[in-house]
């Protein structure tokens, strides 16, 4: 089923512009190398136009009805493009095409029940995540999936869902800086030192839709598991983080799981003053702005700078001196 829709997303893609059902912004990418790591900086101009929303509440219930969901039916018909099921948990889906696009064939992958955007991912929607994602590979496509979790990691919906962006082969700038990093223990989670805030990585095994789904479905679980974990102890580690639920992001590519907790929602630039919102796309290494102005504003302030200011301080070496420490105790509570 996956396999059968994502052929056709072109096709439909195309089709809901020409009907007026999706919105495309033309944009261009401006390379951006900092610290050895090319990013990208998408400008489009005519996302000045959209009006912004301000951030919803997450809370499951409060206040979302119906008729104020896009994400519940009666769904737009040029954005439909089918409904998944997991067999093992029961869960539906519905895939949509995302309304408002700057980059072609960007989806969504939305639960059909209303679940709330602050929730972590389940079994169940990591699987499908990562089928889809496979699915993608097998039709010629490249895509890597994201997560925008809790108010303050830039979601602008309260409805749950994760989105599929389309990339080159090597995947987005900080997949192709995972890529290059040489472990001794694959199964363990690393950090990549280049960059300036916390996040925690976890690269997976060789999956695909012909695995096991017990297979699939524990390692996926367990990469995640480990990865909140460290996400909450960063979070843990700022003295002068928000109370309430933590906020983060998640980069889901078939090689890597990314996890990046957050801070802030939105970063005021330096240069000129306004806010420019961050989502998981912008710790992926590619961040959004609207017009020529704002575009040189976040090169000379620096995209790592920007999301240090909106992420949280790695504490990653003590995490590992933690870690170690907890690993000495068991070994000495199991020789007594």
């Amino acid at each position: 089923m996956a396999t059968t829709i994502l052929s056709q997303l072109s096709e439909r893609f195309e089709s809901a512009g020409k009907e007026g059902d999706l919105l495309f912004f033309p944009s261009e990418v401006h390379h951006h190398e900092e610290s050895g790591i090319e990013f990208e900086i998408r400008l489009c101009p005519a996302l000045q136009k959209k009006p912004a929303l301000p951030t919803p509440h997450f809370d499951a219930g409060l206040g979302v009805s119906k008729s104020k969901d896009p994400f519940s039916p009666p769904y737009i018909p040029g954005l439909f493009l089918g409904e998944l099921k997991d067999e093992e948990e029961g869960q539906e889906y519905v895939l949509l095409l995302n309304k408002y696009s700057v980059v072609p064939k960007h989806f969504l992958l939305v639960t059909k029940d209303f679940q709330s955007q602050s929730t972590p991912l389940m079994p169940c929607d990591l699987v499908q995540a990562f089928l889809l994602l496979d699915a993608a590979r097998k039709t010629g496509g490249s895509f890597f999936a994201f997560y925008n979790c809790g108010e303050n990691s830039g979601a602008s919906q309260p409805h749950k869902h994760m989105q599929f962006i389309p990339v080159d082969g090597g995947g987005p700038p900080v997949e192709k800086l995972a890529k290059t990093v040489r472990l001794e223990d694959e199964k363990k989670p690393f950090s990549l030192s280049a960059l300036p805030y916390a996040n925690h990585v976890r690269r997976l095994p060789a999956l695909s839709s012909s695995t096991r789904r017990e297979d699939l479905e524990e390692s996926l679980q367990e990469a995640f598991i480990s990865l909140l974990d460290l996400t909450i102890s960063s979070v843990r580690h700022d003295p002068t983080y928000p109370a309430g639920s933590p906020s983060y992001n998640v980069i889901l590519t078939l090689e890597h799981m990314h996890l990046i907790p957050r801070k802030l929602e939105d970063h005021v630039l330096n240069e000129t003053g306004d806010k420019l919102s961050v989502n998981a796309l912008g710790f992926a290494g590619m961040l959004l702005v609207k017009s020529e102005t704002e575009l040189e504003a976040v090169k000379k302030e620096g995209v790592g700078k920007i999301l240090r200011a909106v992420g949280v301080e790695s504490v990653h070496e003590q995490q590992i001196l933690d870690a170690h420490e907890d690993d000495r105790n068991l070994d000495r509570n199991a020789s007594l």
